[in-house]
């Protein structure tokens, strides 16, 4: 019973790792595989994590980042990550189209990923559900890339 809870509550963290911004995926599978899920069970759950965020994020950034922006405590914040959105990845965005989008989410390197893939998404105003299976898409790509290079640090 307890070896259960246990691993229930490691399955947890992993998903909340792989749901925040910055250590996304990049982080959540390693930490599984260092808490000792095998491979291919930290990076289906973080996977899962990390996918769980994006139709909710797509659906209120926009409106939360305009909200939040004409706020005192938050202005300054919000103009500097649309700034900073926009100006990392509006030319690969418009000059790939979706498939900019993709590269973005599917490369997992610092700053990008599924939350930088939708506040993008927003930002340019793309299609909801062409959005969704691009985001969705590259974020199973960068899935399997890191898991890859993780069980072969870890392994």
């Amino acid at each position: 019973m307890w070896e259960l809870l246990e691993e229930v509550k490691r399955e947890i963290l992993v998903i909340i790792v792989a749901a925040m911004p910055l250590s996304e995926l990049r982080g959540a599978i390693p930490l599984g595989i260092s808490l000792g899920l095998s491979p291919i069970h930290s990076t289906i759950i973080s996977i899962l994590g990390n996918m769980m965020i994006v139709p909710i994020l797509l659906k209120i950034l926009n409106p939360l980042m305009n909200y939040l922006e004409r706020t005192a405590l938050f202005s300054k914040f919000i103009g500097w990550v649309k700034r900073r959105t926009m100006k990392r990845t509006r030319n690969t965005i418009k000059k790939y189209s979706l498939l900019g989008l993709f590269i973005l989410v599917a490369i997992p390197i610092p700053t990008t990923g599924a939350w930088t893939g939708c506040i993008a998404a927003s930002l340019l105003k793309l299609d909801y559900k062409k959005a969704l299976f691009v985001i969705l898409s590259g974020v199973l790509t960068a899935g399997i890339i890191v898991s890859t290079i993780s069980y072969g640090i870890l392994g």
